[in-house]
């Protein structure tokens, strides 16, 4: 499947992007990341040239909240066990961060010096691939307990979902709140109906991911921990992406970098800053000018990484 990844639209791009690509029909889109402000796409309509389609998956959502009172309950439940799995997670990851810090500052033989941080990051990998599967199992169980094909709201709605995508020949993801919006494309079963080519950016972009990993090296409070979330549609595989990566990255620290792309490995951390495309397919296949981290720390295109 063919996705182009952009940069934040603060200055817009998805209307040239768009023309380029030039589908024969209308555009399906997804602004359930700006929740309340999902409706307010006048202005993405007017970009894609009044031919969209919102799906309105924020608004479907709070129809299964009213309508199937039972089901929302058990989701209400779901989401505060995830959330306590992400504070455990968040603890032991802290203090397996630290000692990662801690050995790269440390002087001494080189050598044992590498040995050792080899070993602590692959403790920190292994802790996010055991946060990752324990947050998949929980979910799992949960739509094994509750089949959201057997909720008449539900599969009513995922019925619209994918005849709309059936009609459209192109998908638009717009970013806001990446938690919202990979909930509600698992829930209405995006990813099974999709078919023709999509544009996604900023938060959109990181929930077509296998691993969504949250970053913010300039939180008011300080430096934290970028952190695994969980599994978005899948749809892209083996790519961490990075929207406002130089605002929200220190990107000039290249020690810290280093533990960022070697951690992640063997997938690529991708860049997605102003004025970025990238055209890529589900195998994580990129073109070489793409920017990226390299284990090094470096920012750099993926030709010279």
């Amino acid at each position: 499947m063919r996705v182009t990844l952009l940069g934040p639209q603060r200055r817009p791009t998805v209307d040239a992007v768009m023309r380029s690509l030039r589908p024969g029909g209308p555009v399906a889109t997804i602004t359930a990341g700006w929740r309340d402000g999902e409706a307010g796409d006048d202005e993405l309509g007017r970009l894609l040239g009044f031919r969209s389609v919102n799906l309105r998956l924020y608004r479907r959502w709070l129809d299964v909240q009213e309508r199937d009172r039972d089901f929302a309950a058990a989701e209400r439940r779901l989401r505060g066990v995830i959330e306590e799995v992400q504070e455990i997670y968040l603890l032991r990851l802290d203090y397996a961060l630290r000692a990662v810090y801690a050995v790269q500052r440390r002087s001494g033989e080189d050598w044992l010096r590498a040995a050792a941080l080899a070993e602590a990051i692959g403790a920190v990998r292994e802790l996010d691939a055991a946060h990752l599967r324990r947050v998949s199992d929980i979910r799992g169980e949960f739509y094994q307990a509750w089949p959201p094909h057997d909720r008449p709201v539900i599969a009513g709605h995922r019925a619209e979902v994918s005849q709309v995508l059936g009609e459209t020949a192109a998908l638009v993801v717009a970013g806001g709140h990446v938690g919202v919006l990979a909930d509600v494309l698992h829930l209405f079963n995006v990813a099974a109906a999709l078919r023709s080519p999509v544009i996604a950016w900023s938060a959109g972009a990181m929930a077509l991911t296998d691993r969504i990993v949250l970053f913010h090296d300039r939180a008011p409070q300080g430096p934290g921990h970028p952190e695994v979330y969980g599994s978005g549609l899948s749809v892209l595989r083996n790519l961490v992406l990075l929207p406002h990566a130089r605002a929200r990255m220190l990107l000039d620290d290249a020690p810290r970098m280093a533990i960022f792309a070697r951690r992640f490995a063997p997938a690529r951390c991708i860049l997605l800053e102003n004025g970025t495309r990238v055209d890529t397919d589900g195998d994580g296949s990129c073109p070489p000018d793409t920017r990226v981290l390299a284990e090094d720390g470096r920012v750099t295109s993926l030709e010279a990484a």
